[in-house]
């Protein structure tokens, strides 16, 4: 992921806008699809075959990317690989969901997301042995990107799903077209205010990289960050148990909007550095804990479906917010995607706080 923006800015010579519109696009297509996929799951009451493809889709994407020769090849390995993101995602939050009692959901997707990230601090430091094997040269780092992903396709079959509760006519109803509670219906529209406005974590790497740091540095700078965001999740996704994860959203959100605007003002490389460990304290307050929120909310009916259209909404919101971001660096300069980013997620924590926290199944 980090040497993803270098590679189509550095050596195929994309622009920002078009890096923002490669990253938007990809995450909209696979929001489209964790709609679908989840829908499917519930039907079915099924998660892992949803899952096992979605990884192999992946895993095969990532190898494309290294013999891309313009930005549109690129744009359509990523499609591939969000397009394997977007069949997994549903069914596989829905399956910890499943897995886990109500009251503990904070933390399970919590553990989810460390051990998640713990794989995106181990990947970039193996990126950086491998760039001093081929000196510098980043397509191979892509080729090998296959085996640890056909590794967690197969791990996929050690898995055994928790055994489905047979579906009544009337759910069956339900499930073609489900009714949502009110409060996850205002909570996604406060969600999509914030995500209209996150753009890519790929505009963090590339100010990093502008401010002098090496490609070494601007990797391990991003391993850093992965670090404290996988420590801080599980700890974060307890804490929301037990405070409240509305609480625990909100106070990630106000993080966010400093953060960005660090980011957007930062110009010494050494500044870096702090910024990106507070950004990791943000996913962890944030990334985890907005899915269990919003399971806490979904009728375990259409969990899957649910999450996919909690997926569908911040997809189709971080296009627009990946896109505008490049236009803002191309015509503005790098100050005002940060400054946009902070604007609308205090925005977003404010509206927040007219959610309330009542169970989807109690509504």
């Amino acid at each position: 992921y980090p040497i993803t923006p270098i590679f189509l800015t550095a050596v195929l010579g994309a622009s920002y806008m078009s890096l923002g519109l490669i990253e938007g696009l990809a995450e909209a297509i696979a929001s489209f699809t964790k709609l679908y996929a989840g829908g499917w799951s519930d039907k079915t009451k099924k998660r892992l075959p949803f899952v096992a493809v979605g990884y192999l889709m992946s895993a095969f994407a990532k190898p494309m990317i290294g013999f891309a020769t313009a930005w549109s090849h690129v744009l359509a390995a990523k499609s591939v690989d969000k397009l394997g993101k977007g069949i997994r995602t549903s069914p596989r939050d829905a399956l910890i969901a499943d897995s886990v009692h109500d009251v503990n959901t904070g933390a399970a997707f919590g553990w989810h997301q460390g051990m998640d990230t713990v794989g995106a601090t181990v990947g970039p430091l193996m990126a950086i042995g491998l760039l001093s094997l081929y000196g510098d040269n980043l397509r191979p780092i892509f080729y090998w990107a296959l085996i640890p992903g056909l590794v967690a396709f197969g791990l996929v079959f050690t898995l055994k799903e928790k055994k489905q509760d047979i579906v009544l006519e009337s759910e069956k109803t339900n499930l073609l077209k489900p009714t949502y509670p009110k409060e996850f219906k205002k909570f996604l529209a406060v969600w999509g205010v914030f995500t209209l406005v996150n753009s890519s974590d790929v505009f963090l790497l590339l100010k990093t990289k502008q401010s002098g740091m090496s490609l070494r540095s601007t990797i391990l700078i991003y391993c850093f960050y992965n670090l404290i965001f996988a420590v801080g999740s599980p700890t974060l996704g307890r804490i929301s148990d037990i405070f409240g994860k509305k609480k625990v959203l909100i106070a990630g959100l106000i993080l966010y909007a400093g953060v960005y605007l660090g980011f957007g003002l930062a110009t010494n490389a050494l500044y870096f550095w702090p910024l990106f460990g507070i950004y990791g304290i943000y996913m962890a307050a944030t990334t985890g804990v907005s899915k269990a929120y919003a399971t806490d909310l979904i009728p375990k009916t259409y969990k899957a479906t649910g999450l996919g259209l909690q997926g569908l909404v911040t997809g189709i919101t971080a296009l627009g917010a990946s896109t505008v971001a490049g236009f803002l660096w191309d015509h503005y300069g790098t100050f005002w995607p940060f400054a946009f980013g902070a604007v609308g997620a205090v925005i977003a924590a404010v509206l927040m706080f007219f959610i309330s926290e009542k169970k989807g199944d109690s509504q």
